[in-house]
């Protein structure tokens, strides 16, 4: 009996684990050319595709900045609240997702985009790129 609790015990904590080891959950955004923390963006999960908003900047003074760069229909909306991830899913034969778009709120520009989650689940690699040019941010698990 102590042999099956302490399986089911650590089955648990493997699943748990695993669990944690998506991009799905709420991040803190570090900038790659700063390396200062500039947002809250929470990913969710819809029936498999993935999407990602921005909930908090960390600069009080940019709370009512707006996407001024922005080509599409999010041009002149604000930040806070914006999509800048959509369309991504996992890769079946990989252990990351991938398959949709990022959009850096800075320049309006977005960019195919690769998450892999880092470090049983706490860091969120997130490289967005154009044909062989890219950029990698580390994303922190908030929650």
């Amino acid at each position: 009996m102590k042999k099956f609790l302490t399986a089911l015990a650590l089955s648990f904590a493997a699943a748990t684990a695993f669990a944690q080891a998506t991009p799905v959950g709420l991040w803190k955004t570090i900038d790659d050319e700063t390396k200062q923390e500039k947002s809250y963006v929470r990913v969710v999960d819809n029936g498999g595709v993935l999407s990602g908003k921005i909930e908090k900047l960390i600069d009080p003074t940019k709370q009512d900045a707006v996407c001024d760069k922005c080509g599409d229909a999010r041009k002149d909306q604000k930040i806070i609240g914006m999509a800048i991830v959509q369309g991504v899913k996992k890769n079946a034969d990989e252990g990351y997702w991938d398959g949709g778009e990022i959009l850096d709120p800075n320049n309006g520009k977005t960019y195919k985009v690769r998450m892999t989650p880092k470090e049983g689940g706490k860091a969120l690699e997130v490289r967005g790129f154009i044909g062989p040019f890219y950029r990698n941010q580390t994303w922190i698990r908030a929650e």
